[in-house]
């Protein structure tokens, strides 16, 4: 028999690390075919090409294993949400604040928002914080390349000059000038050839690691939005609600500007804590409006009844007056 279609489960990010690997074998095929031109110009200076290919190479794997880091991540998630047990496994650590607030129950258990968005805006710093060394990475190859490209000019810039002050126009020879000049031009063309290369292999390693890192983004994406539908599935909004029914009106104010507190605050640290508060600071004014409409239909509903009571105890003191 089939299996039923589960919209909650996580998805593997197995695709996601294909399409990198295929990618990293056509960007080797390139290199191969390329080899001749490719080894002339990292021999311009293997100096500063060597530490572009190190960075590159160091970047690749962390972009990879930033892939692979998910794999259990989303294995351990299924598990939870199945109620399967964990004795025996290990841990998460994406994960690991929804594992202390939830443990390790089964995920039939409703959640109320604030439970939710904590664990959401602490996974997102995690995922965030992750991505920020390979951002790093990218710019430092532009950088490297760019080292490279103005230390070439400046020895270019300087043999050129030392080529112009050690010609003789006074000797009467044109082909001693002729040799002075072709010996002094090898240095300023080596020093264009120290610029672009190291802007080469610069800017082609920015271009394969921007790549990785933009697929490991999506995954990392993908899964945050797949645990934001089944967390947003088994919150309970109800419960928020009635927290805000039973407060008084100094807590409903204290909780509101508190709200009101982390928005300002959350303007200057990134758009997501912002938002969250903004999210946050709605649900509870919907909670109180909600709250205020139904006392307002039940003392509509008590007006009505004592309305009833005062007529019945008039008509009950005419008749006793009357009789």
């Amino acid at each position: 028999m089939a299996r039923a279609f589960d919209p909650y489960k996580f998805t593997s990010p197995r695709l996601f690390l294909l399409s990198m690997v295929v990618f990293l074998i056509i960007a080797a095929f390139i290199i191969a075919i390329l080899y001749g031109q490719i080894s002339i110009a990292f021999m311009a200076n293997p100096g500063l090409n060597g530490l572009i290919v190190l960075v590159l190479v160091f970047g690749v794997l962390l972009t990879i294993g930033q892939v692979v880091r998910l794999m259990p991540e989303v294995s351990w998630a299924n598990s939870f949400r199945q109620g399967d047990d964990f004795s025996g496994k290990r841990d998460p650590v994406l994960l690991a604040p929804m594992k202390a607030l939830l443990g390790n129950a089964s995920a039939n258990r409703s959640i109320n928002t604030a439970s939710m968005r904590s664990i959401l805006d602490s996974i997102g710093n995690r995922l965030d914080d992750l991505r920020d060394i390979t951002r790093y990475l990218i710019g430092l190859l532009v950088f490297l390349g760019l080292l490279g490209t103005f230390w070439g000019l400046l020895q270019t810039i300087g043999s050129i000059g030392d080529t112009i002050r050690s010609l003789d126009p006074g000797s009467g020879d044109a082909n001693d000038i002729l040799e002075a000049l072709k010996s002094g031009l090898s240095a300023p063309l080596d020093g264009m050839g120290t610029a672009f290369s190291s802007s080469l292999f610069g800017l082609g390693g920015s271009l394969i690691l921007g790549f990785l890192d933009l697929q490991a983004g999506r995954a990392q994406t993908r899964f945050y939005t797949e645990l934001e539908n089944w967390l947003s599935s088994i919150t309970d909004m109800t419960a928020d609600f009635g927290s805000l029914s039973g407060a008084s009106a100094e807590e409903l104010r204290g909780h509101l500007d508190t709200l009101t507190r982390n928005l300002q605050s959350g303007g200057g640290d990134g758009s997501g804590r912002a938002t969250a508060a903004m999210a946050s600071l709605a649900e509870s004014i919907q909670g109180l409006v909600q709250h205020m409409r139904a006392d307002q239909t039940a003392m509509r509903e008590q007006q009505a009844e004592l309305r009833q009571t005062l007529d019945k105890l008039n008509d009950f003191f005419d008749k006793a007056s009357k009789g």
